[in-house]
């Protein structure tokens, strides 16, 4: 088959698919697959959207397939330009978020040779399921390697049809039938990243305690706010007696701790994948769950008590803190609304504050947890905001995170963009080392350069550069500038004060652990 025969069976493949969006970062040897999403985009059966920087593009795609839960295909030419897909399609893998990296490949006879822009990309992401047939591709995350042979481009019609779209959120695979869990042990239920409403369920049929993170999809309702304080030093603690694990859980050492005991059954709904410790013989891992009624109200009326007493303090304590900011954006995300929240300590931040929403608003957190990662997050949450239609969209990062991954504002004239503001914890550096083993006082000479790494930047300037509004503004203001109405893309820079971080996380515990000493 020709390339541009290759590309068209692609695009027949990817509608019929239910696929709606695409990325594209252009280049010759991808110029036929290019011109067929462009055909896609004007027949309305695919939005194509095109960006410059291949890193960029695939988060971008990544924040799309996240958020609308369907195949997002980014599109590059060959040679280093599909090595920049890498740290995008390890998150997609570890998140099993549905990308598909589309390669555009040299003729096979040309590998091994000095050709330009020619290396073997054949399985080029470790552990991402590869093919090189266009009818070898499914709805996960994969990688399509094309070797695409000249003639590149022909004068061909390509009569795409839309097609009415599948429902993402429906599936005809048989679920299996549930583990049944008997009432009696102290149990509670944990909800890391992508656990969704299951978690949240199976809380409220038992009435047992439920530690969400803020990413899962299940805070909501009874979730419990300083649930990793009450981990660690809440003598409920001591009485848990099994655990029920939905998700991927990568925020907390408590819970992680938690989840490594080798003592107390522990039921995982999932696999080994999104178990964050090697499993002992105490942990079962299951497809469903169910509780076999209701237990006794005691339990978690004990748990959200003690609940009550650490947010009272913790509410005390944080005004004026970079606390400040996350409980800000928590309250500013409307029914029907969009954050996505960057690593290191903005997720953790909010995890320690962010109350509960009520159940059925329709809100939706994410963020990138399969490997935690600092990068492409700002395209990320441009990809979300663009796939899913939203009251309000938020975008939640530290200063780094957005530095690392500014290029993702790079948005040509005329290519679809979101109504998305972007809030910038700005404390000029890492201030969750501080807070880590490397904060330590020993470390303090070495600590600036090579773990805080202060950069200076002048991030208005930057967003002058791309065109972006911007404005600095302080904590107290963020509330008000958050309810405005909002047209593209905008950045609310708001500066913290990471020196005393350390001193603040020890003087939480130690008001927490003095209020719920029994």
């Amino acid at each position: 088959m020709s390339s541009t025969g290759d590309a068209k069976q692609l695009i027949q493949v990817l509608v019929a698919a239910g696929v709606r969006e695409a990325v594209l970062s252009p280049g010759s040897r991808s110029g036929p697959l290019a011109l067929g999403f462009l055909a896609a985009d004007r027949a309305g059966a695919i939005r194509l959207h095109v960006r410059v920087d291949e890193r960029e593009a695939a988060f971008l795609a990544l924040g799309m397939a996240k958020a609308s839960r369907r195949l997002v295909p980014v599109v590059t030419t060959s040679g280093t330009a599909v090595a920049n897909l890498h740290p995008a399609m390890l998150e997609a893998l570890h998140a099993d978020v549905p990308v598909l990296a589309v390669t555009a490949d040299r003729p096979g006879r040309l590998r091994g040779t000095g050709a330009n822009q020619t290396t073997d990309q054949r399985q080029i992401f470790p552990g991402v399921p590869f093919t090189d047939r266009v009818d070898g591709i499914t709805g996960t995350v994969q990688h399509l390697n094309l070797e695409l042979d000249e003639p590149l481009i022909e004068p061909v019609e390509w009569d795409v049809t839309p097609q009415a779209a599948p429902d993402p959120a429906r599936t005809d695979r048989a679920q299996a039938a549930p583990e049944r869990l008997p009432l009696g042990p102290r149990t509670v239920v944990v909800a890391g990243d992508d656990a969704r409403q299951p978690a949240r369920i199976l809380a409220l049929d038992a009435r047992w305690p439920l530690l969400a993170e803020p990413s899962s999809g299940s805070r909501n309702g009874e979730a419990l706010v300083a649930y990793r304080q009450l981990l660690a030093h809440s003598p409920l603690a001591a009485g848990i007696e099994r655990v029920v694990s939905f998700g991927h859980v990568t925020l907390t050492r408590p819970v992680t701790r938690l989840l490594a005991r080798t003592d107390i059954p522990i039921i995982h709904v999932g696999t080994q994948d999104t178990f964050p410790v090697p499993a002992g013989d105490n942990v079962t891992f299951v497809d469903r769950v169910e509780a076999d009624g209701q237990d006794a109200p005691v339990w978690l009326a004990a748990w959200l008590a003690d609940d009550a007493l650490a947010t009272t303090v913790i509410d005390e304590i944080t005004p004026g803190t970079p606390y400040e900011v996350a409980r800000a954006v928590n309250a500013a995300v409307p029914p029907g609304g969009l954050l996505l929240v960057g690593s290191s300590s903005p997720i953790r931040d909010l995890d320690l504050v962010a109350r509960p929403y009520p159940v059925g608003e329709k809100r939706l957190i994410i963020a990138n947890r399969g490997l935690a990662g600092i990068d492409g997050v700002l395209s990320s949450a441009i990809g979300a905001a663009l796939a899913r239609p939203s009251t309000r969209a938020i975008a939640y990062v530290g200063d780094l995170t957005f530095l690392h991954g500014s290029n993702g504002l790079l948005i040509a004239p005329g290519e679809p963009r979101p109504d998305l503001t972007i809030v910038v914890a700005s404390d000029d550096g890492g201030s969750i080392f501080s807070t880590l083993e490397q904060g330590a006082p020993e470390y303090a000479e070495s600590f600036e350069r090579v773990y805080a790494t202060p950069t200076g930047a002048d991030i208005a300037a930057l967003c002058a550069g791309y065109g972006v509004p911007h404005r600095v503004l302080a904590a107290g203001d963020l509330p008000s500038a958050l309810a405005e109405e909002v047209a593209g893309i905008r950045v609310l820079e708001v500066p913290v004060d990471r020196s005393g971080r350390r001193e603040l996380e020890a003087r939480v515990a130690a008001e927490v652990r003095a209020v719920l000493k029994p």
